[in-house]
């Protein structure tokens, strides 16, 4: 169950103006709004570098979201897990508790989760007489809910981005394998042409490809392939 109460950290932990903004977030979340966490979670891995979060702070994450009882986030069910240091290292594949507490101060920072921290630091439920859960102190994942569609997008912009350079690719591999051949046909039935030209200037452009580029590196050299196959086709026109 969540408060509308703005929590700050137990003991010598500062309290960041971003803490608050991610807590503020969190009072609007629609009412019955509920999404499933490992959809969530598979969105957030695919648009990490929109979002900025690390694979070892989502592995902590993951693990958080695990000790979440239910599939469906909802403030319905609650949105605070309390599991301890130990049983998050259990399931963080058996990271160190330095590293831990470095990866949930991260998932902090990023707005990710929110700290609820009881009056002694420790992490538990309080039940009330029917059993259920009446108050609960650890860290609330209600970030993850208010941000569920935050994370859909970054996912799809990391698609799309990925399709686009994908087929980026792929043009510049057509074009290579164009040039490459209609030059070598060229030159082997003596069609008149400074092919050797051609040949140079095809083999710099493709030899200065980054092993790793983004879709703004890419851009440029299907351009100056383009205009190389373009000039070949001229000359094989003119024969």
């Amino acid at each position: 169950m969540e408060t509308g109460i703005a929590t700050t950290p137990f003991g010598r932990r500062p309290m960041s103006l971003a803490m608050l903004a991610a807590q503020n977030d969190s009072k609007d979340i629609a009412e019955g709004k509920a999404a499933d966490k490992w959809q969530v979670y598979r969105d957030l891995c695919e648009g990490k570098a929109v979002v900025g979060i690390g694979d070892r702070s989502l592995a902590v994450l993951a693990a958080l979201l695990s000790f979440y009882p239910d599939t469906e986030l909802s403030e319905e069910n609650g949105l605070v897990v309390f599991p301890s240091n130990k049983q998050l290292i259990l399931r963080s594949h058996g990271m160190s508790e330095v590293t831990l507490r470095r990866h949930l101060a991260t998932l902090v920072g990023s707005g990710l989760i929110i700290r609820r921290d009881s009056p002694n630091g420790k992490r538990y439920a309080r039940k009330g007489r029917g059993g259920g859960v009446e108050e609960a102190f650890g860290f609330s994942l209600a970030p993850i809910l208010a941000r569920a569609d935050e994370f859909a997008e970054a996912a799809e912009r990391v698609r799309a981005e990925n399709r686009a350079l994908r087929l980026m690719r792929e043009r510049i591999t057509l074009h290579r394998r164009d040039i490459q051949k209609l030059i070598e046909a060229a030159v082997e039935e003596d069609v008149p042409g400074d092919w050797g030209d051609l040949w140079r200037r095809f083999r710099a452009i493709v030899d200065a490809i980054p092993r790793r580029a983004a879709i703004v590196d890419l851009a440029p050299i299907v351009t100056d392939l383009a205009e190389i196959r373009e000039e070949i086709d001229i000359l094989l026109e003119s024969h």
